[in-house]
């Protein structure tokens, strides 16, 4: 259910609505808009008759929403939603590049990348500091001493900070050193690592499931808004498939179709997408093509020697040359990729 306000409507009369929607057992969560405010409703609103909603004084309409995601549809907030990250935008004009390595391996391994993918014009930084690995012999990342270079890196460099966090329990160190809290492909399900970053005051970076439908992702995006945080950001990292000549099959036709009955930005994650370094520039060049607000990239000094992800990481040359094709496709589309200020740090 939504029920949309008047314009000019008074904070007295949206409260009074809200407390109306509470009384009758369900949750109201009001949003801003352009022109006017729409108060969504969550919970058990089958036996709410709208008529007793639209007589009271301020309320334009009822509206009833047959999708099962409803914080997150277009239909509630038709206008984008914007992340803002001091002054950094996601989901606006600007594309948002963000770069480093699959995991951090070492202090000196991490700030020579963010050094390069800075120079490169990336605005954030990824980096593991914990790796969930299908194999449990695999390297598992440096843990809160990985965080702790991560914090480093910022320092020098001015870049945000993305990593991910891996359990609810994990949560509340990650917030520590992270701008943005990444979900992974294999916990987008997670509902209650979903439901304690909803209670963050961090933006979440959420990843689709490894075979996620477009609903799912969504509605996995619904669980962080219902618990209070309404600053997500999609990311289409690939499907599997039948396909065998790449790890996963990036769903670049998902970009689109989010945008169509989503107001959340979303990117691209041509790395994890493809899981071939060679395919990483096209497939990178093809989101922003789509639609997308950024792309994710895998960049490491030398990929061969890679802990995690080498075959899918760009090296410092090859992420520098896509940078500058990034930055012509976007000024075709009408866009432009944000950089830091020269100054920064």
């Amino acid at each position: 259910m939504l029920v949309v306000m008047n314009h000019g409507a008074t904070s007295e009369q949206i409260e009074d609505v809200c407390e109306r929607l509470r009384m009758l057992g369900v949750s109201p969560h009001p949003i801003p808009g352009i022109e006017r405010m729409a108060i969504p409703v969550t919970g058990n609103t089958e036996m709410i008759d709208p008529q007793q909603i639209e007589l009271m004084p301020g309320v334009m309409k009822v509206v009833r929403v047959g999708k099962p995601f409803k914080l997150v549809a277009r239909e509630y907030k038709p206008e984008d939603t914007v992340i803002n990250l001091d002054g950094l935008t996601i989901g606006g004009d600007e594309l948002v590049v963000i770069a480093g390595p699959c995991a951090v391996e070492s202090r000196e391994q991490l700030l020579e990348v963010a050094h390069a993918v800075k120079e490169a014009g990336a605005v954030i930084l990824r980096g593991g500091a914990f790796k969930p690995r299908t194999s449990p012999y695999s390297f598992q990342g440096l843990g809160e001493r990985g965080l702790e270079i991560l914090a480093e890196a910022r320092e020098q460099t001015g870049l945000l900070v993305v990593t991910e966090t891996i359990d609810p329990e994990n949560v509340s160190l990650v917030e520590k050193y992270a701008d943005i809290l990444q979900v992974g492909a294999r916990n987008m399900q997670n509902f209650t690592l979903l439901k304690r970053i909803g209670r963050s005051r961090k933006p979440v970076l959420l990843k689709r499931g490894i075979s996620a439908t477009i609903e799912e992702l969504l509605m996995a995006a619904e669980y962080i808004f219902s618990e209070g945080n309404s600053k997500v950001i999609l990311c289409e990292r690939g499907v599997r498939t039948f396909n065998n000549y790449t790890r996963f099959t990036l769903d670049i036709s998902t970009i689109p179709e989010v945008k169509r009955i989503s107001h959340l930005p979303i990117i691209a994650d041509p790395s994890h997408g493809t899981g071939r370094w060679r395919m990483v520039a096209p497939m990178a060049q093809a989101s922003i093509a789509a639609g997308a607000d950024g792309v994710i990239i895998e960049v490491h000094p030398q990929p061969k020697e890679a802990l995690s992800d080498g075959p899918q990481s760009l090296n410092f040359q090859n992420f520098t040359k896509l940078m500058g094709v990034l930055d012509r496709i976007g000024q075709a589309m009408g866009r432009k990729i944000r950089k830091l200020n020269a100054e920064a740090h």
